[in-house]
């Protein structure tokens, strides 16, 4: 049985990440798939507003890779949307109420409701799809170069996005008319920084002579991602994120 408080919803999948040696890898096992799962709103009302950005970002971050997966299906698509507005409408609520100091209204508790479903709605979106650049990224970051996995999201989705913009394009299209926005990359660059989340490497610890190294160990091993990886591209993408810049 899993009741997860946060907000990344690994709880709705099979995966499972290891770290040996400096490298982060991941697997699959129905091993670790809970048999029930119960979101209760009431057990997150003290989830500090940090954790609730960076982990609702997270799952933010599932349901776009997997928006435009190769092994996307309509249902996946439909979550996908449905998570990600769920999640970026209940945030800004719960900065208010937390920064009011009205946590006991209705107001806040239905916020946290709110983002439990988007949790679960990105959560059966990861254990459903392939996830690509984005996640290859924050699994060479965290494992090797030992930066925070939750934090990271929230500096590395808005340029992985930006990467695969024109070739995801349909797929993100959707998601922006579903928002109301016309550039994703730059909307949630601009969430997370509006938050208080991170939005540069620098900031997590990164160093920049590490960013060579960081870019030969994510261009390992192929994995699905709508734009083929280029060590150049990639390796201005991490430029782009070490110095935390609007993504283009």
């Amino acid at each position: 049985m899993a009741i997860p408080v946060t907000y990344a919803g690994s709880e709705m999948t099979q995966i499972y990440g290891l770290t040996e040696a400096g490298i982060k890898t991941t697997g699959k096992s129905p091993a670790v798939l809970p048999k029930v799962v119960i979101y209760d709103p009431l057990l997150s009302l003290d989830l500090p507003l940090d954790l609730t950005v960076v982990s609702g970002i997270n799952a933010i971050a599932h349901a776009v890779e997997g928006l435009y997966a190769h092994d996307r299906s309509p249902i996946t698509e439909s979550f996908a949307i449905q998570g990600v507005v769920a999640l970026m409408k209940a945030i800004p609520i719960i900065e208010q109420c937390l920064s009011e100091g009205t946590v006991s209204t209705k107001a806040y508790v239905d916020a946290r409701s709110q983002a439990l479903y988007g949790a679960w709605m990105c959560g059966a979106v990861l254990g459903s799809t392939s996830m690509g650049l984005h996640h290859k990224l924050c699994h060479v970051l965290g494992g090797s170069f030992n930066l925070p996995h939750a934090r990271l999201h929230t500096v590395i989705l808005p340029h992985a996005i930006a990467y695969n913009q024109f070739a995801a394009f349909g797929q993100l299209q959707k998601l922006n008319e579903a928002l109301g926005v016309t550039d994703l990359a730059q909307t949630i660059h601009a969430f997370s920084a509006r938050h208080g989340a991170s939005v540069s490497l620098r900031e997590l610890g990164m160093q920049e002579q590490d960013l060579d190294v960081a870019c030969e160990l994510a261009l390992q091993k192929e994995y699905p991602n709508p734009r083929k990886i280029e060590k150049n591209a990639l390796r201005q993408l991490l430029q782009n994120a070490y110095e935390g810049v609007l993504p283009a």
